[in-house]
């Protein structure tokens, strides 16, 4: 069904991977799943590779997913953190092209912005308003599920935005160029 789809967000970690499942049914999110893959009782960091590969593809191969969105590693000081952050999102990423899924990132502000419209809201905050968004009834301990979670909802949000350099002087100017974006 064209209108039909299914988003996984993925939040990439060395410790912990936090993930959700959205489906988008005529243009209206619905809350399938989110949980997150804990690494902490693992020290090899290649195990904890293997680990992010082999659960990315089994979320893939159970709920086949028409899009992914991961969270963009930020930038921080330490340097041998961003390099097996990154490596984690690699490994996640590597496991959705295997599967020919298309792969959209987002900037961890990015990703706040869409949901609380702050950039540089809290993890509590931004699972706060995904609960009330999507009628969860609790939260989990850790926040890494509803950061995986968000970036499905940001990329919800996201979908068809206009491309940079587009003008519009008020939303009657913005309907009028875009029609197709108005909910009837």
């Amino acid at each position: 069904m064209a209108n039909e789809k299914i988003i996984l967000g993925i939040d990439p970690g060395t410790t912990i991977m936090g993930f959700g499942l959205i489906k988008v049914v005529n243009k209206k999110m619905e809350f399938l799943q989110m949980n997150e893959l804990l690494l902490t009782k693992y020290d090899d960091h290649y195990v904890k590779l293997k680990l992010i590969f082999e659960r990315t593809i089994e979320l893939i191969d159970t709920y086949h997913p028409d899009e992914i969105a991961i969270e963009a590693p930020f930038f921080g000081k330490n340097v041998q953190s961003m390099l097996k952050l990154g490596r984690a999102q690699g490994v996640a990423m590597a496991a959705g092209l295997s599967r020919e899924i298309p792969i959209t990132e987002y900037l961890p502000k990015k990703i706040k912005m869409a949901i609380t419209g702050n950039g540089n809201a809290s993890k509590e905050q931004v699972a706060k308003m995904l609960q009330g968004l999507l009628g969860l009834k609790t939260l989990p301990k850790n926040l890494d599920s509803t950061d995986g979670l968000a970036a499905a909802v940001c990329h919800f949000y996201n979908e068809g935005k206009v491309e940079v350099g587009a003008n519009y002087t008020g939303w009657s100017a913005y309907i009028k160029q875009n029609p197709k974006k108005l909910n009837k």
